[in-house]
């Protein structure tokens, strides 16, 4: 009953997946800030970290509107780390790792070979999930590394980290729109590298929104029978034909009688 309980508060195997990786980005995050001793690039980690908040904090509504038992979520499966974690104070951030564990047990309910099976089966869902994923890193990492690279140059201008997530957002979307751009031959690089990236993102969301709209739409399969409810089918299949030969048996007979 507890493990079954437990299911029934776990999501799309996809999404929880795509919960568990932020969860890891943001803890990791929490550790950059400690060791990166350049506020510029601490103010990008931060930023990020206010985007994760949000999501976290529309993943906790998500969770409380839609789970079976609101109680048992919040208290017996850390939807109280969950609301906490998602607010702006550092130090609750920590409280991340909770979701970690609801990942852990994904695994440990399932096994690691049937999730593969049912990401596989949902190949779309599984692939919008990682292009959120993609985008995300490709936003962080992209800011980090092209701050790094152009806050070298006098020429720069991107300089701050307001620049930086500017930039990276406007190329992965492919917008281009030429207020801010790398003067550095290590900008340029990473720059080409966000714009590929950002093609094969966008690209790919917009096939999934494509397929998503305009493909028919799939009749609901039948759920597969049991063994055991085939057996007891047959044999209740068998015992009503039995029945209908022995009541023709005795028409044919009575006929005779009559006949007689």
């Amino acid at each position: 009953m507890a493990e079954q309980g437990q299911s029934k508060e776990l999501k799309n195997m996809g999404y929880e997946i795509f919960i568990g990786a932020l969860s890891i980005l943001s803890i990791a995050n929490l550790l950059m800030i400690m060791f990166i001793n350049d506020t510029v690039l601490q103010n990008i980690l931060y930023i990020i970290n206010g985007l994760l908040s949000i999501i976290f904090m529309a993943d906790f509504t998500y969770r409380i509107l839609t789970t079976p038992s609101k109680s048992g979520y919040f208290f017996r499966n850390f939807g109280w780390a969950d609301l906490l974690a998602s607010l702006p104070f550092p130090q609750t951030k920590i409280l991340r790792i909770f979701r970690l564990i609801r990942v852990n047990r994904l695994l440990q309910a399932y096994g690691f070979k049937n999730i593969v099976k049912i990401l596989l089966k949902d190949r779309a869902g599984s692939a919008l999930f990682t292009l959120l994923l993609m985008g995300i890193l490709v936003l962080e990492f992209g800011s980090l590394l092209m701050l790094n690279a152009e806050s070298k140059s006098a020429d720069a201008n991107i300089k701050n980290a307001s620049d930086a997530v500017w930039y990276t957002i406007v190329t992965i979307s492919t917008v281009g729109y030429g207020d801010r751009y790398p003067v550095t031959n290590l900008g340029r690089i990473y720059g080409a590298v966000i714009i590929v990236i950002g093609v094969g993102i966008f690209g790919t969301f917009t096939g999934y929104l494509a397929n998503l709209f305009l493909s028919p739409s799939k009749e609901e399969e039948p759920e597969p029978t049991a063994p055991e409810d085939t057996k007891t089918r047959l044999a209740q299949l068998k015992d009503l034909i039995a029945q209908q030969q022995a009541a023709v048996d005795e028409i044919e007979r009575s006929l005779a009688q009559k006949a007689t």
